[in-house]
């Protein structure tokens, strides 16, 4: 078979896969079926590339981790018995490939452990939307976007993490505790922290903000000035 028809025979393999649930997907990449592997990667591609990303705040290396992570995971996959599910089994692989590279990265700098005891302080689906926005609310949304993912970066490495599970992938409290080894008090401590550094990070955004807000002086001052002289001259 040619180069041609292969690809046009995985082609309709991947979209015969596409309704089958993720154990059976993991049955057939056991078995070397590229076209199921393909499948279950799209499947789950953007939660892990996340929670990679949330580990190393590093697009580059998130994908390498990612793609580290999928190699393990087609060899190991056989090993997967089915005690959690699929996406947990994924995640975990993935979280570990990160924590991997964020050691090398560091050069044996101590990591923040996810796996840790502490205890807790005392303290929907996307809707396409068909209206056209305008160039400048775009723009805005775009710097709103930046912002508010420059400050997650900021966030100590386990807070980011879960923030990124919880919040941004809507994962809940029992898998986000199972994909990182930790108790749910902690899922909810640390996810509690975060939403406060967050917080607390863009409200000295907006206070910095505010007080070039309706800016007054320069070319607007000028203009104001000088047609109230132009009147009184008249």
């Amino acid at each position: 078979m040619g180069e041609t028809a292969r690809n046009a025979q995985r082609s309709l393999d991947v979209a015969s896969y596409a309704g089958l649930d993720d154990a059976e997907l993991a049955v057939r990449v056991a078995r070397q079926d590229h076209a199921a592997f393909e499948v279950l990667m799209r499947r789950h591609n953007g939660r892990l590339f996340r929670v990679a990303r949330a580990i190393l705040k590093d697009d580059a290396e998130a994908e390498d981790a990612l793609q580290d992570a999928y190699l393990d995971v087609h060899r190991h996959i056989g090993e997967f018995r089915g005690g959690s599910q699929l996406s947990t089994w994924l995640t975990r692989i993935t979280i570990n490939q990160a924590l991997m590279r964020l050691r090398r990265l560091r050069r044996d700098r101590v990591v923040v452990p996810f796996g840790d005891r502490e205890q807790p302080d005392p303290a929907e689906s996307d809707m396409a939307d068909h209206r056209i926005e305008p160039p400048p609310s775009v723009a805005w949304r775009a710097e709103l976007r930046a912002l508010l993912e420059r400050r997650i970066d900021e966030l100590p490495v386990a807070f980011r993490t879960v923030f990124i599970m919880r919040e941004v992938e809507d994962m809940t409290v029992d898998e986000t505790s199972a994909c990182l080894d930790i108790p749910p008090a902690t899922v909810r401590t640390r996810l509690f922290r975060a939403r406060a550094l967050l917080r607390e990070a863009l409200a000295r955004d907006i206070d910095t903000a505010a007080t070039d807000v309706f800016g007054f002086a320069g070319e607007r001052c000028d203009r104001i000035v000088a047609a109230v002289l132009a009147r009184l001259h008249a």
